[in-house]
């Protein structure tokens, strides 16, 4: 995509001595794949006006004044900043923010220079911007090579900014994202919506597109939920990382440090949560692993006690059967009669 500078002569929202614009800065080492109704006609079914997928590095600044659709920004790997009338927001790797419609901002790559870029912007009129934010909404061929070597490439040192971002309509169904009571979410885990996103990019077939929409309609709606505490997140975060290694040995030592808390602590929240304590709730993960495995896999026994992180088979078995009432070897004969 060209880059492109544009501060729009429209109106102005300041906050705390800054001026929000209609600006678009974005140099040539940032990719955009952009998903609207022309090439993904079936996210109008979800209120989706546009959306994308962007590997950010180098210059990165939009800005919005007033926008008349929520916006949403999830950070996949690197950090950036939203500047907004309430303040600024950090959004590191595995953050989303909410931005509700009618309420300017302003997006930028964390390490940004926003005093030399602010310098190189041009002012052009409301009607000039419109016609450069349509070509802002659809992918463009690069500039020239002359054009792109004037541009200076990102240090070694920048990290770049993996993001999707969704443009949503001010309508009766996103209608609670005016209530959102803190527009940024951390440690929330939406790397499946990426996948569908980048999915229904590249998808070609309408009905294969198709069978995407509800994976997106999900997440949507996940992260449409209130907001959970900041112990309900840690708590949610540290038994992700618990299900992705159950091979682990995990204690509670292990445990406490993964998500540093004390052991009282944790005991405390795990009980509240779950009714379990925090290695129950290990061993419970471990017996709905492994009876996923026995049903739907021919892995020997004391491969899937392995698996799930029992190296001597008997204690599996001893412990399976604690939990199901039955010896896994039985677990799965009755099943695979069902």
């Amino acid at each position: 995509m060209q880059p492109i500078n544009l501060a729009s002569s429209g109106s102005q929202n300041v906050h705390a001595q800054r001026t929000f614009r209609d600006i678009v800065n974005i140099g040539p080492h940032c990719l955009e794949r952009f998903i609207d109704s022309t090439n993904a006609p079936e996210i109008k079914a979800l209120d989706i006006e546009l959306a994308g997928c962007s590997n950010l590095s180098g210059t990165y600044q939009v800005g919005r004044v007033t926008p008349p659709n929520h916006t949403i920004f999830y950070s996949l790997k690197g950090s950036g900043k939203i500047l907004t009338p309430s303040g600024e927001y950090a959004l590191p790797a595995s953050s989303v923010i909410i931005l509700p419609a009618h309420q300017s901002f302003e997006v930028q790559i964390e390490y940004f220079n926003e005093t030399s870029a602010t310098a190189d912007a041009t002012e052009v009129t409301k009607s000039v911007a419109s016609e450069v934010q349509d070509r802002v909404n659809a992918e463009k061929v690069p500039r020239d090579k002359k054009e792109q070597s004037s541009d200076q490439a990102p240090r070694a040192d920048q990290e770049q900014w993996d993001i999707i971002w969704l443009n949503l309509s001010d309508c009766p169904r996103w209608q609670h994202f005016f209530d959102v009571a803190h527009p940024v979410q951390h440690n929330i885990e939406l790397s499946g919506l990426h996948h569908a996103m980048e999915l229904l990019y590249l998808e070609t077939d309408s009905q294969h597109r198709q069978a995407v929409i509800p994976i997106i309609q999900q997440y949507l709606q996940h992260i449409a939920t209130p907001v959970k505490s900041t112990h309900q997140v840690r708590l949610s975060a540290l038994f992700a990382a618990v299900e992705k290694q159950l091979q682990f040995n995990w204690d509670i030592d292990a445990l406490v440090d993964k998500v540093h808390y004390s052991a009282p602590h944790l005991h405390r929240l795990c009980l509240a949560q779950f009714g379990r304590s925090p290695m129950q709730h290990v061993i419970y993960l471990r017996m709905v692993r492994a009876k996923n495995l026995l049903i739907s896999t021919q892995w020997p026994i004391a491969y899937i006690a392995n698996y799930v992180g029992y190296s001597n088979v008997f204690t599996f078995s001893k412990r399976f059967k604690k939990s199901e009432g039955m010896p896994p070897s039985e677990f799965r004969q009755r099943q695979s009669l069902h």
